[in-house]
């Protein structure tokens, strides 16, 4: 028996149709770049996202470092961001040129404490990004109330959390702005990169719209400095097909993830928390033990695929030596990356492979 971590082929075989419909709609336009491919899914992904302005973007990294970059953050200018996170969040904060400062996750959810934040705001921080981890929306009203206190911008990372909600109400307008990825194995994935940024704010995403550009609204008229950083019409058009699919994708993730708590020895290994607030569209399902890399091992002996997200804290990272973080920095992060595993979790995936998957791990761990 083989399960896959995540069944892209298949996901995009059941698409086949579309996709095609889709390439052929690109190819007999000639139109390749900023056409109504890109205009279009900028109003769908709006409204799907509950915000009144989207920007497609070149990828996820990119539409952090151009919130960043169009609210004018830039050298001598602190932001806050999670200490357990993927490396892109703090590499949007580098290329602005600004300062990190790491607060650390409450540890059930992975997501960052509100508690902590306040405690790392000075005089020098303008800007606070949530990241929504493995598709599990950041507690929003506590990290806004501490915002609108001192004046800051909160940025949300919705990298994995396409169509999760927060009290009712889709990540992507909760905050100033928000960037999502289009990566292929999101749950709103594209056939490569692709990217975008949300926003209520119209100044905000028609600067963000100009800095993507060549700092350019006219062409050959350049306002300012600014990127090649463009959703590409190909990628575009496979988006909105897939954005049809998006909310059965999610509910299919949500499924699963329900097998998973109700069946999993939870006195063995720590489980997901998901607060009353929270409607969590589960981009990963990811389980904690101290014993970690054995369990892996004993899944893979039984043709599970797992992954680790992520093996090492940005602190960590050899791309932050210059940071002089050193190991006990982050405590609360550095364990949760000694413990997670990512079970498979995706669209595609039967409850026959669901119900092995839960039989396979509760037995990984006797």
């Amino acid at each position: 028996m083989k399960i896959p971590f995540l069944d892209l082929k298949l996901h995009n075989k059941n698409l086949r149709h579309e996709l095609h419909e889709a390439f052929d709609r690109i190819l007999d336009s000639g139109w390749f770049v900023l056409g109504a491919e890109v205009k279009n899914f900028e109003r769908e992904f709006a409204d799907y996202s509950e915000a009144k302005y989207c920007v497609g973007v070149a990828n996820g990294l990119d539409a952090l470092h151009l919130i960043l970059r169009a609210y004018g953050i830039a050298e001598g200018d602190e932001v806050i961001v999670p200490s357990n996170t993927f490396i892109a969040t703090w590499l949007a904060v580098s290329y602005a040129g600004a300062t990190l400062v790491p607060v650390e996750p409450i540890p059930a959810t992975y997501n960052i404490d509100p508690e902590l934040i306040e405690k790392a705001i000075t005089s020098r921080t303008k800007a606070i990004i949530a990241v929504h981890l493995y598709g599990q929306p950041a507690d929003m009203d506590a990290i806004n109330l501490i915002a609108k206190k001192h004046g800051l911008k909160v940025i949300e990372d919705a990298a994995q959390a396409h169509g999760a909600r927060y009290k009712g109400h889709k990540v992507g307008a909760l905050g100033d702005a928000a960037g999502f990825s289009f990566y292929p194995g999101k749950n709103l994935g594209a056939l490569g990169d692709g990217g975008a940024v949300t926003t209520n704010d119209p100044e905000l995403a028609e600067k963000v719209r100009v800095l993507s550009n060549y700092g350019s609204k006219v062409k050959y008229h350049h306002d300012v400095m600014g990127f090649n950083s463009r959703l590409d019409e190909l990628q575009a058009a496979f988006l909105r097909e897939k954005l049809k699919k998006l909310n059965a994708w999610n509910l299919q993730r949500q499924k699963i993830a329900s097998e998973y708590l109700s069946n999993l020895d939870a006195l063995k290994i720590a489980l997901p928390y998901v607060p009353a607030w929270a409607d969590p569209v589960w981009h990963l399902f990811v389980i904690g033990h101290d014993s970690r890399d054995r369990i892996a091992k004993k899944l893979a002996d039984c043709g599970v695929s797992t992954m680790i997200h992520y093996p090492i804290p940005p602190h960590l990272q050899s791309a932050y030596s210059g940071l002089s973080y050193s190991l006990g920095s982050f405590p609360i992060s550095e364990r949760i990356h000694k413990r997670v595993l990512s079970l498979p979790i995706g669209p595609e995936m039967n409850m026959t492979d669901v119900n092995s998957v839960i039989s396979f791990v509760n037995k990984a761990l006797n």
